[in-house]
């Protein structure tokens, strides 16, 4: 920090002196011409807190909007997550988090402007008053530019008073992006455009099989590549051995890596084909499992009706639209790295211990990324330590100056960390009227969690806590026994947008719908019988996208027909009534109304936005070429070219309604995904009689 009273007050701030809610010269910048700038601790990869945390602190700092800005935070120990301890974003977690966090701070700059206007003009601080970044007392007055310096060396106020919802001016308000200028005209830099002049350009060849072990290499025609400096040998991430190219641009390490004559040691290796190992799971979810919920299913035995449902969903890859880089200039004695990090604490901790450094002697710069959904959250920081390792090997070998470690499209969708691959199994008894009267439910997949700093709190008994969501706490009071396998696979698995809820959701929302048809009631009715008064903010989420859609109010157009799901994740709901159609043999998505209770919406811009990606995120899942497949444990799939996205042509019409709430937020990052796909499904249910029970959608 610059030798200031500011820049003093942001150094303290960074060495944790104070707790994170009282930092405002750490999270704060005012300049002489009343700029306010307002660091962001978190990634912002396009869910928003580039501008939605910004708005917390502008509105209780009573700044003026037009003058405030927005800079990504670096990773410091003021600008950790105050509930994870860590430096994160992550589970829809960011304003929910920050909600207090960042008005306190705004609160707590607007006192020491107050404070410092007061002892300025010598009266007392009940007489000024702030507004729009002006700051006065009777005829005086002074832009926060003007006194910047001065708050500054204020004391920190110990306690302050927030605004009530009713005096709120700039929060709840539509509010367009701080960076939608940059990034829709193209001058928005990613952590992929921030090469530094003269670095070096890092492509590495990875196992083709995880867990394969490098046998040979014979880097001599990569060596002959025009532009190629080094081949190195460097030790990857699960025990693995990589090799780098090293060149003055990517297309020359393209070349070079292309070149390389590089052989592979599979002996004792799991090498996963995708068939054998979904006949492998359909054996274990017909088998008794750990123990996630409890309930007599004694009354399957006897049922007069009963639905047997078995459900299977592939690996997914995230495969965000920027790919996954880190720029890292090692100098012996310190290092600089700049990445689009998810874990900013987790990633510079590894990077300082891969090179044997202090931690003080390691800065990591947040930069802007091109989507994430959960893949720039490695907890052994995967990708950050390839770097590290590069860098430490480059050094050694003579190299100086600053590298670029980029994978390509193929890298990222061959290389690793999947939504893992599961198959429930239900098995649901019903007497003659369609009630349930006893439901055994087995899931299997791989755990996310096991071997995680997360495991301590969210694997208990064996039992990986977001396998389960959606299922062990369904709303809707069914008797459900629920099971779970965690079977050991030589495929490395990860949190993906909406985690469990994914699947989860699918299940449970098209079963509820057959349930209802058993039961012969209407979809809607049925849910809300199943809700009752216990579950109100499911139940006005449910009625707002029912009334705002026209559902029983209107008759659709020939071929077209309804389609509803709710589902409530990361402590927010979200239901989709669609209407949907099927053409040369695939359902068409013909428009989205969706029903959103996340509290109060900070910026409802961003809530529209969030739940138009999920649905377009999650309409690609029903896809055909949707899924990771392997066979002799490679990989099958490489690029868009045969790993299935939604495409602009497919979006459909998404109109998007918020109950109105002045409760805390919650997230709105990934609820927006899980009741798509089973809304669609349960139109086409409704078209064609088929209840589609794998994903991506097959029909008949």
């Amino acid at each position: 920090p610059p030798a200031t009273p500011q820049g003093a007050a942001v150094a303290a701030a960074m060495a944790g002196e104070l707790k994170p809610s009282q930092q405002p010269g750490a999270f704060v910048r005012v300049a002489a011409d009343g700029a306010v700038t307002v660091m962001v601790n978190r990634l912002d990869f396009g869910q928003g807190v580039h501008t939605a945390l910004p708005m917390l602190v502008a509105e209780e700092m009573d700044a003026d909007w037009r003058l405030v800005r927005a800079e990504l935070a670096p990773a410091a120990e003021a600008y950790k997550d105050a509930g994870f301890g860590i430096q994160m974003v992550g589970g829809s977690n960011s304003i929910k988090s920050s909600w207090l966090q960042y008005r306190e701070l705004g609160a707590r700059a607007r006192a020491m402007f107050v404070n410092a206007a007061a002892q300025r003009w010598n009266v007392p601080a009940s007489q000024v008053r702030v507004a729009d970044g002006v700051v006065s007392a009777g005829s005086r007055r002074a832009t926060f530019g003007e006194l910047a310096e001065a708050a500054m060396k204020q004391p920190v106020p110990a306690s302050v008073t927030l605004k009530q919802p009713a005096d709120f001016k700039l929060l709840g308000q539509p509010t367009r992006r701080l960076d939608a200028p940059a990034k829709s005209s193209g001058r928005q830099s990613f952590g992929i455009d921030l090469r530094p002049a003269q670095a070096r350009v890092v492509l590495i060849a990875r196992p083709p099989v995880f867990g394969a072990k490098l046998a040979s290499v014979d880097d001599a025609k990569a060596l002959a590549v025009k532009g190629v400096s080094k081949v190195l040998r460097i030790p990857l991430d699960r025990g693995a051995t990589g090799v780098a190219v090293v060149a003055d641009g990517y297309w020359p390490a393209k070349m070079g890596r292309d070149a390389l004559g590089l052989s592979w040691n599979t002996d004792g290796v799991e090498k996963v084909s995708t068939d054998a190992l979904l006949q492998r799971y359909s054996e274990m979810a017909r088998q008794p499992g750990l123990k996630a919920r409890v309930a007599d299913t004694s009354a399957l035995a006897g049922a007069p009706r009963r639905i047997s449902a078995e459900y299977r969903f592939p690996y997914l890859a995230h495969a965000p639209m920027e790919p996954l880089n880190c720029v890292i200039d090692f100098r012996g004695d310190a290092c600089t790295v700049t990445v689009g990090s998810q874990f900013q604490t987790l990633d510079h901790a590894a990077v300082a211990a891969t090179l044997g450094l202090p931690p003080d002697k390691v800065t990591l710069n947040t930069a802007m990324a091109g989507g994430g959904f959960g893949r720039r959250a490695v907890p052994s920081s995967e990708y950050v330590v390839e770097a590290a390792q590069v860098a430490k090997a480059w050094r050694a070998a003579g190299g100086q100056g600053p590298l670029q470690l980029m994978w390509s499209r193929e890298d990222d969708i061959r290389g690793g960390y999947y939504r893992p691959m599961h198959v429930h199994r239900a098995e649901i008894g019903l007497d003659a009227q369609g009630k349930v009267l006893a439901w055994q439910h087995t899931i299997v997949g791989q755990s996310i969690l096991t071997g995680t700093p997360f495991e301590s709190f969210m694997v208990k008994n064996g039992i990986d806590a977001v396998s389960t969501e959606g299922v062990v706490d369904t709303p809707y009071g069914f008797p459900i026994a629920l099971d779970v396998h965690h079977p050991k696979v030589n495929v490395p698995v990860l949190w993906w947008r909406s985690v469990g809820h994914t699947h989860t959701a699918y299940v449970m929302e098209t079963l509820v719908d057959e349930l209802a048809a058993a039961a012969g009631q209407d979809p809607v009715a049925y849910r809300r019988t199943l809700l009752g008064d216990r579950h109100p903010r499911i139940r006005a989420a449910l009625d707002l996208a029912v009334a705002r859609s026209g559902y029983g109010q209107r008759k659709l157009p020939a071929g077209r027909a309804w389609g509803v799901a709710v589902h409530e994740s990361f402590s927010s709901v979200v239901a989709y009534v669609v209407e949907a159609s099927v053409a040369d043999g695939q359902p068409v998505l013909h428009r989205a109304v969706a029903g959103v209770h996340c509290n109060f919406a900070v910026n409802p811009l961003t809530v529209e936005a969030q739940v138009q990606g999920a649905v377009l995120m999650a309409l690609g899942t029903t896809l055909p070429g949707a899924a990771i497949t392997l066979k002799d444990g490679v990989v099958e799939q490489s690029n868009f070219g045969d790993y299935t996205v939604a495409r602009m042509n497919q979006m459909p019409q998404v109109e998007v309604h918020i109950v109105p709430s002045t409760e805390a937020p919650t997230g709105m990052g990934e609820p927006g995904f899980p009741a798509l796909a089973p809304a669609l499904a349960n139109a086409v249910a409704a078209l064609t009689g088929q209840r589609l029970r794998e994903l991506p959608f097959k029909l008949a």
